[in-house]
């Protein structure tokens, strides 16, 4: 063992500790849940109207449990700090793509973006919302990185990251001011209810579609001056 993998030994036993630690906590959570739990479905029904949405999931998603919500925000926000954390990405020419890669982009990346922006609005009352919303906007990311396309380096650096944080910013930025406003943690008034879900929804669809196409491309983008 080299002198460099000696000093890092004691961090990946405590890593592999912790990671024990962890895992037999979440096999305990598990085995002790009771096989027949009541749910939630009747006090989600009846609360429904004063959600702002007529779609349950969205409701418990983004009202009754939005923290849950917030906080995934914040997960996928790290995981691409710790990719760009690696490296940056590498400057290499590329072939450019073939006829059918080129039209296929051309035809499906405005219908995707079209698709997304559907799924965010019908997000109030039928499936849909940000993550799926963002999802399939990130595929539209992904299909022009395919071909090659890079983002302009005037735009790599404050767009791109005020952009990657609009969704948990927006998000957090709601929750102060509801409690300023003395209420309690994203407790929306069921007036602004609706609106509320509706704006942080379309930051949060920004923002997923960005992460996830930028947790593709797996470096950091060069910023310019």
């Amino acid at each position: 063992m080299t002198e460099r993998g000696k000093k890092q030994l004691p961090f990946r036993l405590l890593l592999v500790a912790l990671l024990f630690v962890l895992t037999a906590g979440l096999g305990y959570a598990v085995l002790t849940l009771p096989s027949q739990a009541p749910g939630l479905s009747n006090p989600v029904v009846a609360n429904l109207e004063a959600s702002g949405v007529s779609n349950p999931v969205t409701a418990v998603l983004l009202n009754f449990r939005a923290y849950d919500t917030l906080l995934e925000l914040g997960v996928l926000l790290l995981a691409l700090f710790g990719v760009w954390s690696l490296a940056a990405v590498p400057e290499c020419r590329e072939s450019p793509p073939g006829p059918v890669l080129d039209g296929l982009s051309r035809l499906l990346v405005p219908w995707l973006i079209l698709v997304a922006g559907y799924l965010l609005w019908a997000g109030a009352h039928a499936p849909g919302g940000a993550f799926q919303a963002g999802s399939v906007l990130a595929a539209a990311g992904v299909l022009l990185l395919l071909t090659g396309w890079r983002l302009d380096t005037r735009f790599s650096g404050l767009p791109l990251r005020m952009s990657l944080v609009a969704g948990l910013g927006v998000f957090v930025v709601v929750a102060v001011v509801l409690i300023l406003m003395g209420g309690r943690l994203l407790e929306y008034p069921p007036s602004f209810a609706g609106a509320l879900i509706l704006l942080i929804e379309a930051a949060a669809t920004l923002s997923i579609g960005m992460t996830l196409a930028a947790l593709f491309l797996g470096a950091r983008p060069e910023a310019g001056p």
